[in-house]
């Protein structure tokens, strides 16, 4: 129970921020789209910076959920915090949630707790094959760098840019989680002495970096709802993959469990989607015409 209310924490806050975030980016230079330089810009701006706090809350709220409990439990979980981003907006906008919205809610909430009641996620001994371990990781990444070199390709649209940075995103909160999970291991086992000698902390620090900017980018190039649904469908699938790829943890594999866990992930999916395209989460301006694009401010 500690860490379901510890990762609901989280996704609180997490879907908070966000909203916050996209609010301040849509303001943001179009010319600094996908660079450092975004980050810059954006530290100007308080509500962008109440968002981050709020996301920073949240990740430690996340750490300490991984920190008791495993990453196929803590992830799927991790994934209402649009829930959560959708009640915010939904009483900015004052917009009523409608058919579309509470079939999206219910199809998120028992679509967790599906996965969660079938797969029975439970944690093992992580497995010794290091080679298997960067293979995951390596594709896991691999695919991120893929979709954001596409998305920062001229011809893509819009819409696919923003969701495509949002996946690229997602995957790498997902990797970012896993390795959370590895540096609290070894801080149990070995203290601020292991923890800071093993180089997964400051793989951390790089992925969140990387992810920062992309969903940074995402937020500022699109309204909220092209971008904050793929990313949080992508981070849990990235989260279970390398759980069960490396971390040991395990889930039922009956046929019936299977069966009930894939219709989990599925009706995860959809709710996101339809929460995601609901009127009430915030549109926001989109890119901008080119010339305000390059007005100083």
């Amino acid at each position: 129970m500690t860490v379901i209310l510890l990762a609901l924490g989280a996704a609180c806050c997490l879907g908070l921020g966000f909203v916050f975030q996209q609010a301040a980016a849509q303001h943001a230079p179009m010319k600094d789209f996908l660079s450092v330089r975004l980050l810059l810009d954006l530290v100007r701006m308080p509500l962008w910076l109440a968002g981050i706090g709020l996301m920073v809350v949240g990740m430690a709220l996340g750490a300490m959920a991984l920190g008791m409990g495993d990453i196929t439990l803590v992830e799927p979980l991790l994934a209402t915090n649009l829930l959560f981003a959708m009640a915010l907006s939904r009483r900015l906008t004052r917009q009523r949630l409608g058919r579309s919205g509470w079939a999206g809610l219910w199809l998120l909430a028992g679509g967790v707790t599906a996965f969660i009641v079938a797969g029975r996620p439970q944690g093992g001994q992580r497995s010794a094959d290091h080679l298997w371990q960067w293979l995951i990781m390596g594709m896991v990444l691999g695919i991120a760098l893929l979709l954001a070199a596409v998305a920062k390709r001229e011809r893509v649209h819009v819409s696919l840019e923003a969701a495509l940075l949002g996946v690229a995103a997602g995957l790498i909160y997902g990797l970012q989680d896993a390795l959370t999970r590895i540096s609290g291991e070894h801080f149990s086992e070995g203290g601020w002495a292991a923890l800071f000698t093993s180089w997964q902390p400051y793989a951390i620090v790089v992925l969140g970096v990387l992810a920062l900017v992309l969903v940074q980018s995402a937020f500022e190039s699109a309204p909220l709802r092209l971008s904050l649904p793929a990313l949080t469908a992508a981070q849990p699938l990235a989260g279970i993959a390398c759980g069960v790829g490396f971390l040991g943890d395990q889930l039922q594999v009956t046929p019936a469990a299977l069966a009930w866990e894939v219709t989990g992930i599925v009706a995860v999916v959809a709710g996101i989607v339809l929460i995601g395209s609901h009127p009430a989460m915030p549109p926001g301006s989109g890119r901008r015409e080119s010339v305000r694009e390059l007005q100083p401010h």
